[in-house]
C-alpha cells in the first residue's frame, strides 16, 4: 500500500516539523525582541523534558499538574532569570560575547542535567494522553499527542504573527531592539518588555522539549536532546529570524525531509542514520549560502571590548619565558602527568586560531575542532610510515593535514564572503555538527577507484607521533618541549602579523567593514585568507592533540568541546595570545586534572566519595557557566590582570621580590615539600595578589586597585573628566585662565 505508506510518513514528518516549528518560534521571538540568538534554547528544552519526566513518571504526579509546573513556572522562570541576570547587560558588547554567554548557559545546563539525572539510567517518557488514544485520518492513525503537536504549531504560527504585526506588545518588543532609548522616552521600560519575550521564548523551548522526545522515541539524554532541538536553528534561519510563517514552512520541510529519508532511502545506504542526524545542519548551511548579501553598514555600536597589542619584542620575551616555564614545570611533575600538559598545549594551539580569526579579524568560528578533525583524518591516511610500535607520522602527512584544514576552511568560508556575525557563526556550527554526526561516524568500508578504505576505521585512530630525522617525538619530554616551542613561535608570529600592514587591515575590517571597503580594502580576500590561516592553525593543533592522545575517537572532536574551547578563550581574552593559552590549558589540562584528582582521591578515601563527587559536579557545572561572567568583563580576565600589573611599573622591586618568592616555592616543590597542585595554587595567588601587595607596600608608587587606565578617546564617554584636565589643556594651548580652588573658570586673558 504505497499511498498509505506515503501518507503515514508524511504525517510523521508533519508532526516532527510541528515540534521544530514550536522550538524555532521561541528562537525567532527572543531574537526579534533582544537581538540575541539563544544558543541555550535546546538546553532549556532539555531541562524542561527532564523536569516533566521527573514530575510525571518518577514522582507520579498527574500529567496536567506536571505540565502546569513546567510550562507555567519552570519555563517563564528560566526566561526571566536568563534576561534579568545576564542578557540585559549584553547590549553594548561584540557578537562573540553574546554568543559565548548563551553557549555558557547551554554547557552549564547540560552539565547540571547530567548531575541531577544519571546518564546511565534510561528514562523513556510516554506520550500525552497515552499511546492508545488515537484518531484515523485518510487511513493514517495518529495519536492524540501527535495531533496536539500539529494544533499547537498552527496556533503559534498564527498567534505570533498577530503578536508581532497587529498588537501593541509586538511593536514594543521590536522597538526594544531597534531603539531602546527612544522607547524609554515614550514611557515604556525596554527591560520589562524584553523580559516578557524571554519568558515566552523559554516557555516555548520547554514545550518543544516535552513534546519532541515521545515523537522521536528513545530515552532522554542530555546531549542528544539538546542537539535535537538545535535542529530548529535551520527552521529559524529559513525565516531569516524574522518571519514566523517562513519559519513554520522551513520546519515542516525539514520534518518531511527527515521522514522521507527514513521511508525511501535505499537499504544499501548504510550512512542514512548519520545523514539524518546531520540533515538539519546541511539544510542550515545551504540556507546560509543562499541568503542575500548583508549590506555593509557605515555606523557601528561602540562596544566595551578593549585589547592592547604587545610589541613583537615583548612577545619574543614572553614566548621565551613560556618555554622556560614549561621546561621548569616538567621537572617537578610526575611523568604520568606529562600527557595532560601536552594535551593542554595542543588545545592552546587550536585556540590560537580563534585569536587570529575572532580577536584580530572579528570573524566567528564555533567549530575549530571540526577542522582539527579534518587535518587529523588526512594526516592519518596520508602520512603514517611503518607499522606497530615503529609507526611514525611523516612530515608530509603533517603538511597534508594542515593544508587540508586550510583548504576546507577556505571552502567553508564561502558564507564568510557574504555574511558576518551570527550567520557566519551558525555556518561554522553547522559544519562542526556535520563533521561530528556524518564524517566521524563513518566507520564502514568504501570502495573508490578499486581501493577499499574507511574514513574513520573502527571508530578509533591509533595516531603515531612525528619523527623528523634524529628527532623522535615518541619521547614524551621531547614532544612536550616541541609543542611548547611551537606554541611560542606561533604566538610570536601572530603578534608580528597583528603589527603588520595585513594585521592592521584585519583590525580595520573588524572595526568597520564599510569604512575599510571605502578605503579600498578587498574584504573578500581578507576574509578568505584569514579563514584559511586560522583553520590551518586549528588543523596543526588537532594533529598535535591526536599525537598527544595517541588514540583518538569521535568524542574528541564533538561540537560541544569546540564550544567549550571557544568560550574559555573568550573568558581569557580572545584578543590575546595568552587568552588562547588560558583557554587551551583549562580545556585540555585543567578540568581533566581536577576531575582525575578528585576521582583518585575518592578511590583512595571511600568515606569522602560523596562529598568529592559533589565537588566534581559543581566544578563541571561552574566551568560550563563560567562564560556568563564575560558579560561583565567582555575583554577577558587577563585584560584586567595585565592592567593591574602595569601599575607596578614604577615599583620594580615588588616584582623582583615576587620572583624571589616564586623561586622559593619552586625549590620547595623540587624537594617534594609542596605538591604540584599546592605549588600551582600558591603561585597563582602570588601573582594575582601582587598589585594589591604593591599598593600596600609602596602606596606612593603603585596606584590603588580602584585606579584604572582610560584610553584618551574615552575620557568623558566611559569615564569622568579627571581633575586637572582643563588646566593641562589650557597650558598646552597657551591660554591663561583664572580658576578658583575647585578649578572653575572665572575670567581669562
Amino acid at each position: 500500500m504505497p499511498v498509505t505508506t506515503f501518507l503515514t510518513y508524511t504525517a510523521l514528518g508533519l508532526v516532527l516539523g510541528a515540534v521544530y516549528a514550536i522550538a524555532a518560534s521561541g528562537l525567532v521571538l527572543t531574537y526579534n525582541t533582544s537581538g540575541i540568538f539563544n544558543f541555550a534554547h535546546g538546553a532549556q528544552a532539555m531541562i524542561g523534558a527532564f523536569t516533566y519526566y521527573q514530575l510525571d513518571v518518577a514522582w507520579d504526579l498527574p500529567a496536567g499538574v506536571a505540565l502546569v509546573v513546567v510550562l507555567g513556572v519552570l519555563g517563564p522562570a528560566m526566561g526571566w532569570i536568563q534576561h534579568a541576570l545576564i542578557m540585559r547587560g549584553l547590549r553594548d558588547t561584540e557578537q562573540i560575547t553574546r554568543i559565548v554567554v548563551t553557549v555558557a548557559i547551554m554547557l552549564g545546563l547540560v552539565a547540571l542535567a547530567q548531575w541531577l539525572w544519571d546518564p546511565q539510567e534510561a528514562r523513556v517518557p510516554g506520550m500525552l494522553f497515552g499511546v492508545d488514544r488515537t484518531v484515523t485520518v485518510l487511513g493514517v492513525v495518529l495519536r492524540y499527542h501527535e495531533v496536539l503537536c500539529l494544533v499547537i504549531a498552527v496556533a503559534l504560527a498564527v498567534g505570533l504573527r498577530v503578536l508581532f504585526n497587529r498588537s501593541r506588545l509586538g511593536v514594543l518588543m521590536r522597538a526594544t531592539v531597534d531603539d531602546p532609548d527612544l522607547l524609554s522616552l515614550t514611557g515604556h521600560d525596554p527591560d520589562r518588555v524584553s523580559a516578557r519575550a524571554w519568558m515566552l521564548g523559554s516557555t516555548l523551548a520547554v514545550l518543544a522539549g516535552v513534546l519532541i522526545t515521545p515523537v522521536i522515541g528513545g530515552p532522554l539524554e542530555a546531549n542528544a536532546l539538546t542537539l535535537l532541538v538545535v535542529d530548529a536553528f535551520a527552521a529559524a534561519l529559513f525565516g531569516r529570524l524574522k518571519s514566523i510563517p517562513l519559519t513554520f514552512l522551513g520546519a515542516i520541510v525539514l520534518g518531511l525531509m527527515n521522514s522521507y529519508l527514513v521511508a525511501y532511502a535505499p537499504s544499501e545506504w548504510t550512512w542514512v542514520g548519520n545523514l539524518r542526524q546531520s540533515l538539519a545542519m546541511i539544510v542550515l548551511f545551504a540556507i546560509l549560502i543562499l541568503l542575500r548579501h548583508e549590506r555593509l553598514r557605515g555606523t557601528a555600536t561602540r562596544s566595551r571590548e578593549r585589547y592592547e597589542v604587545p610589541t613583537v619584542r615583548r612577545a619574543v620575551v614572553w614566548g621565551g619565558v613560556f618555554v622556560l616555564a614549561v621546561l621548569a614545570f616538567r621537572q617537578i611533575i610526575d611523568p604520568s602527568s606529562v600527557g595532560v600538559l601536552q594535551l593542554g598545549i595542543a588545545f592552546a594551539v587550536i585556540a590560537l586560531s580563534q585569536t587570529l580569526l575572532t580577536g584580530y579579524a572579528g570573524e566567528l568560528n564555533l567549530a575549530p575542532l571540526a577542522f582539527s578533525a579534518i587535518a587529523t583524518l588526512v594526516a592519518f591516511h596520508a602520512g603514517i610510515q611503518g607499522e606497530g610500535l615503529d609507526a611514525r607520522m611523516s612530515v608530509g602527512g603533517l603538511v597534508a593535514g594542515v593544508v587540508a584544514a586550510a583548504v576546507t576552511g577556505a571552502v567553508v568560508a564561502i558564507p564568510a564572503l557574504r555574511l558576518r556575525g551570527l550567520y557566519l557563526a551558525l555556518a561554522t556550527l553547522a559544519f562542526g555538527v556535520f563533521v561530528s554526526s556524518m564524517i566521524l561516524r563513518d566507520i564502514q568500508e568504501h570502495t573508490l577507484f578499486g581501493k577499499t578504505f574507511a574514513i574513520f576505521p573502527n571508530g578509533n585512530l591509533l595516531f603515531p607521533r612525528l619523527a623528523i630525522g634524529p628527532v623522535d617525538l615518541a619521547d614524551d619530554d621531547v614532544f612536550l618541549m616541541v609543542t611548547a616551542v611551537l606554541f611560542a613561535v606561533l604566538g610570536v608570529g601572530l603578534v608580528a602579523l597583528r603589527n603588520s600592514g595585513y594585521g592592521r587591515r584585519l583590525a580595520a575590517m573588524k572595526d568597520s567593514p564599510a569604512a575599510s571597503a571605502m578605503l579600498g580594502q578587498r574584504l573578500l580576500r581578507l576574509k578568505l585568507t584569514v579563514f584559511a590561516l586560522s583553520t590551518a592553525i586549528a588543523g596543526l593543533g588537532g594533529i598535535l592533540m591526536s599525537m598527544a592522545l595517541r588514540s583518538v575517537t569521535k568524542e574528541h572532536f564533538v561540537f560541544t568541546l569546540s564550544l567549550s574551547l571557544v568560550m574559555l578563550a573568550v573568558i581569557g581574552g580572545i584578543g590575546y595570545v595568552s587568552g588562547a593559552l588560558f583557554g587551551g590549558l583549562i580545556a585540555g589540562a585543567g578540568l581533566t586534572a581536577i576531575v582525575t584528582l578528585l576521582s583518585d582521591t575518592a578511590t583512595a578515601h571511600p568515606q569522602f566519595e560523596g562529598a568529592l563527587g559533589l565537588v566534581s559536579h559543581i566544578i563541571l557545572v561552574g566551568a560550563g557557566l563560567a562564560g556568563i561572567g564575560i558579560a561583565q568583563n567582555p575583554s577577558g580576565i587577563l585584560h584586567d590582570v595585565f592592567a593591574a600589573h602595569r601599575r607596578l611599573a614604577k615599583a620594580p622591586e615588588i616584582r623582583y621580590g615576587a620572583a624571589a618568592v616564586q623561586g622559593a616555592l619552586y625549590a620547595l616543590a623540587w624537594f617534594d615539600v609542596l605538591g604540584t597542585g599546592t605549588f600551582l595554587l600558591l603561585s597563582l595567588v602570588l601573582w594575582l595578589s601582587l598589585p594589591s601587595i604593591g599598593a600596600a607596600l609602596r602606596p606612593e608608587k603603585v596606584p590603588g586597585a580602584s585606579a584604572r587606565t582610560v584610553p584618551p578617546e574615552l575620557i568623558g564617554v566611559d569615564a569622568d573628566y579627571p581633575p586637572g584636565l582643563a588646566r593641562r589643556l589650557d597650558e598646552q594651548l597657551g591660554v591663561n585662565v583664572l580658576r578658583d580652588e575647585k578649578g572653575v573658570s572665572h575670567a581669562g586673558a
